[in-house]
């Protein structure tokens, strides 16, 4: 019996709305794979971004076109060189790891060679907005122990002192989302430091931020939108001092597994992040996340709702995924 592939899009409500430096949205759309052998189904869930040229149209059409090698028997390992990094190949490296899973009876942490996985703390994000909504939400989320600020537009040193005075306990961590220039680094960084941020994520745009190199970084900072996959990582150095791995820009658990363990051997701190998405994406990420510094696994608790066996959060604090969500 040939292996089947099934795919659709899911839309699923933002409570509120999700805003970055790039624009806004109040929902989330996602690509769901299935992959069924027999009795046998796995499943695995994508978030198409437009900032690496993605669409659900594109991601589906590039899914559907491994329906045939998938029926001939192409595998999770071959996976790897049949598709580039990317959400399309996440949700069927995912997809893979999960069917695995049911057939061998396994947890997917065991067939990855980790230990059992534990709860870990996940940051909360706050979306952009003025200093009186960002103040507003930080004081509403201030009983949480580590928020994410969306930054990345003029202002935003008025914007961290806002957050900080609302949430003076909480450990901050900034993501400007590329949205600063070479000229503003000093001042943001200084705002910053005096609001003692943890970890400034992409303070600059991939394409621009040599200046990185040679700015002093009071502040440690993490790539994002400069870090893919392995082959990213030559290009970091000197810039950044820990990297952001999200598995729709991996391409799945396993490039993110094999990232991680270079990323530290190459001396980066690792922080391990998603899109907004349930919690059918978030549960592979949380292998990812077990050895990393700083989690942000956040995606459904910023939904207005979440799939069904979805991941159990108590506070900031999320447990890892029942096989019959995930794995």
């Amino acid at each position: 019996m040939s292996m089947e592939l099934t795919l659709r899009t899911e839309r699923w409500p933002i409570a509120g709305a999700f805003a970055i430096s790039r624009g806004a949205k109040t929902e989330a759309e996602v690509v769901v794979v299935e992959l069924c052998d027999g009795p046998f189904r796995g499943r695995g869930e994508c978030v198409p971004y437009a900032r690496y040229g993605e669409s659900s149209e594109s991601v589906m059409a590039a899914i559907e076109g491994q329906r045939e090698p998938i029926a001939c028997g192409l595998d999770r390992i071959a996976l790897q060189a049949a598709m580039p990094a990317g959400a399309a190949r996440n949700a069927l490296d995912c997809a893979f790891w999960d069917l695995e899973a049911k057939r061998s009876a396994a947890a997917a942490y065991r067939l990855a060679g980790l230990p059992p996985p534990r709860p870990l703390l996940t940051a909360y994000t706050i979306s952009l907005g003025t200093p009186e909504a960002l103040a507003d939400a930080a004081a509403k989320a201030s009983m949480r122990p580590i928020l994410k600020i969306k930054l990345g537009a003029a202002g935003d040193p008025e914007r961290l002192a806002a957050v900080r005075k609302a949430a003076p306990h909480c450990d901050l961590i900034v993501d400007a989302n590329e949205g600063w220039t070479a000229d503003c680094l000093a001042e943001n960084f200084a705002a910053c430091a005096r609001a003692k941020v943890k970890l400034v994520e992409q303070p600059l745009p991939a394409d621009r931020d040599r200046a990185l190199a040679s700015i002093e970084r009071t502040v440690p900072v993490c790539a994002d939108e400069s870090v893919h996959d392995r082959a990213s990582l030559p290009a970091l150095s000197g810039k950044y001092d820990a990297i952001n791995i999200k598995l729709d820009k991996t391409g799945g658990l396993t490039e993110a597994l094999a990232l991680a363990h270079e990323a530290r051997q190459a001396g980066f701190a690792i922080m391990v992040g998603c899109m907004v998405s349930t919690s059918l994406a978030m549960a592979p990420a949380m292998l990812v996340a077990q050895r990393a510094q700083w989690v942000d696994l956040d995606g459904p608790l910023l939904l207005a709702r979440d799939r069904e066996y979805g991941l159990r959060y108590e506070g900031s604090t999320i447990h890892p995924a029942e096989p019959r969500l995930w794995g």
